[in-house]
């Protein structure tokens, strides 16, 4: 796995087999939807030709976005959370933006907890789709 400070990527083998373990799952409270078409079809459809095909999901745990919405409603422009499954030389990489560095924008350190909370969450199952 490899960690960035605007996230994490994990290196995968089959990019449809890594969507199909994101596709509708459930960890805990965290419920996973598509987010709609493709990247690459709705850059088309804008009349714009994109030729790199990137999914992407939403997460939200609703519970856990009361919380930080109650206490700032501007971090409304950081959710839902979201995971891109896309290939990069060869491998199928799942990326997002860590929660706490997106908090960390909105000045709300009394959040902390809620941001890594949902973190480790979206990275557990990043880890699950990777293997499979």
């Amino acid at each position: 796995m490899k960690e960035t400070n605007a996230g994490k990527t994990i290196d995968g083998q089959n990019g449809e087999r890594d969507c199909g373990c994101l596709a509708g799952r459930r960890s805990g409270q965290s419920l996973w939807r598509h987010a709609g078409a493709h990247l690459k079809e709705t850059m088309t459809k804008k009349g714009v030709e994109f030729a790199r095909e990137c999914l992407i999901f939403e997460v939200c745990q609703p519970q856990q976005a009361k919380k930080v919405l109650e206490e700032n409603m501007s971090v409304s422009t950081a959710l839902p959370c979201r995971i891109s499954i896309y290939q990069e030389g060869g491998k199928t990489i799942l990326a997002t933006l860590k929660p706490t560095t997106l908090l960390a924008m909105f000045n709300t350190p009394q959040l902390k907890g809620v941001a890594q909370e949902v973190e480790d969450r979206i990275v557990k199952i990043m880890k699950e789709a990777a293997s499979g």
